[in-house]
């Protein structure tokens, strides 16, 4: 297996060259020359194993310059020892009457990002070692929320690795900047930025591609590289569960082989609905990949009409992942539905950096809407989903689940479509616990903390050690800056010598 890039079809490199590297030198995303394939016979196979054996399957498609021993390595050091709970990373829940949720959250930080971002360190030393190497890698995040944290708790204390987040200063919840901020670790950093996700995403993409700050990294043996979606190793992972899913519905007698399924998923940056196109690719039977999006509902617009436009308000919403309007992932999709035309990507980006805006050909739009379906809710809509799943449920919907609920039931109710559907479920609700308490009607205190136990006392859902144990954590990160200053603080972070160059 090859992999290019989608500004740049010239490109040929491995796996392990993509995973070191992030993101190709001029811009463009790192993707698989060819999308490989399941049988039917294969997913029945599938079927029998437990999540680290078909996570091992889909892995071998791709990484085929790792050894068998190192991706079982990996995938051990990743789902296995009590990393996620039961062992567990995809916990598929059967809605009586209603759709399956698909929970990502049982992991070490509470949402769907764990999944993957428990296995790229393991994914990313190995890479290093493999392409030559260097002292250090320097892992840039930029996160609306969940990432950040996800990426700070795989990476700490890794050898080899330093990692630095920034986050929006206003664009996450309380329990997210809380998580953040109290990260441990001898080799973190974490920053807030002021302004929203979309200006932080594309200061770091600047910072990637500064040619100097490179140097500079350069003459102390180290280098940039990326747990953000846009490393094909943090994307690769998240397809697995959607391969898993099916398979669980297939062992489980819900489905009957070649059976088609529905995915609705929560998304901003849209490399998780990515990741179920590309199982979809690779002979999981989809009916139809149903896009749920918020108040910023620019992909909501674009896969309905072909025109991407930027240009509109930013909300900060209750559900803060998906509070994006540039989507860096929606770039893959575009290679692969120009027939790999790296020039025609390259122009929508240009456009897109130049005017905030493109629109694709027809023949692409058709594309898009064989495979996708989309539609959006506020946070109003989204909070009537959060009590109608409890009302009906009993069932807990954290504020950016709900919006996929909220979405699906629009889509179903549109369409008619009975095909049985999986919901993603990416975060625990105690993650959001006020906007989760107000929702279902009841009063809400300023304090998260306090919001949490009368959650817990009305739903008895248990509230998570790791965030309980919130409350009591030392702050140890609370620098605000602008987002010119952000290149000044990943140099006096990572250079020995500190300070600006």
């Amino acid at each position: 297996m090859k992999f290019t890039s989608t500004r740049n079809s010239g490109i040929h490199v491995e796996s392990a060259y993509t995973i070191a590297k992030g993101i190709s030198d001029e811009g463009g995303l790192f993707v698989p020359e060819t999308i490989p394939g399941f049988g039917e016979g294969e997913l029945a196979e599938l079927s029998k194993l437990d999540y680290i054996g078909r996570a091992k399957a889909v892995f071998a498609k791709y990484l085929t310059d790792y050894t068998d021993e190192e991706i079982s390595d990996a995938l051990r050091s990743a789902y296995g020892n009590g990393k996620f709970e039961n062992d567990i990373p995809d916990q598929l829940v059967k809605l009586t009457g209603g759709p399956y949720m698909l929970e990502l959250w049982h992991g070490s930080t509470c949402a769907f990002k764990d999944v993957a971002l428990q296995i790229l360190p393991h994914l990313l030393t190995k890479a290093v070692q493999k392409t030559g190497g260097v002292k250090e890698t320097v892992i840039l995040v930029a996160t609306s929320g969940d990432t950040g944290k996800a990426a700070l708790e795989g990476f700490r204390d890794v050898d080899g690795t330093r990692i630095i987040v920034f986050y929006p200063s206003d664009g996450v919840s309380a329990m997210q900047k809380l998580q953040m901020s109290t990260q441990t670790g001898n080799n973190v950093a974490v920053c807030a930025v002021k302004g929203n996700f979309d200006d932080t995403q594309t200061a770091v993409k600047k910072i990637f591609t500064d040619s100097g700050v490179k140097a500079l990294l350069a003459e102390q043996g180290k280098a940039f590289s990326s747990a953000n979606s846009i490393n094909f190793g943090r994307l690769l992972p998240q397809i697995v569960y959607y391969v898993s899913a099916y398979c669980t519905m297939l062992a489980d007698g819900e489905i009957a082989p070649g059976e088609k399924i529905n995915y609705t998923v929560p998304t901003g940056n849209f490399g998780n609905i990515l990741a179920a196109y590309y199982a979809k690719h690779m002979g999981v039977p989809v009916n139809k990949l149903i896009c749920a999006s918020n108040s910023n509902n620019v992909l909501t617009d674009f896969l309905r009409t072909g025109r991407y436009n930027k240009n509109r308000n930013f909300y900060t919403t209750a559900s803060p992942s998906m509070d994006i309007l540039i989507s860096s992932n929606l770039e893959r999709l575009l290679y692969l539905l120009t027939d790999c035309n790296d020039k025609a990507v390259s122009g929508f980006m240009e456009e897109l950096q130049e005017s905030g805006e493109y629109r694709v050909p027809d023949s692409v739009l058709a594309s898009l809407r064989d495979e996708f379906d989309a539609g959006w809710c506020d946070d109003d809509d989204a909070g009537k989903s959060i009590k109608s799943a409890f009302a009906e449920y009993s069932y807990l919907l954290d504020t950016h689940t709900a919006v996929a609920m909220r979405v699906y039931e629009e889509y179903a109710g549109r369409t008619g479509d009975a095909t049985k559907t999986i919901i993603a479920s990416t975060a625990n609700p105690y993650k959001f616990p006020r906007a989760v308490l107000g929702a279902i009607g009841l009063p809400v205190p300023d304090d998260d903390f306090e919001a949490a136990e009368k959650l817990f006392e009305v739903s008895r859902q248990p509230i998570p050690e790791q965030l309980r144990r919130l409350k009591e954590a030392k702050v140890r990160f609370a620098d605000v800056i602008d987002r010119e200053d952000m290149r000044s603080f990943v140099l006096s972070t990572v250079l020995s010598t500190g300070g600006e160059a």
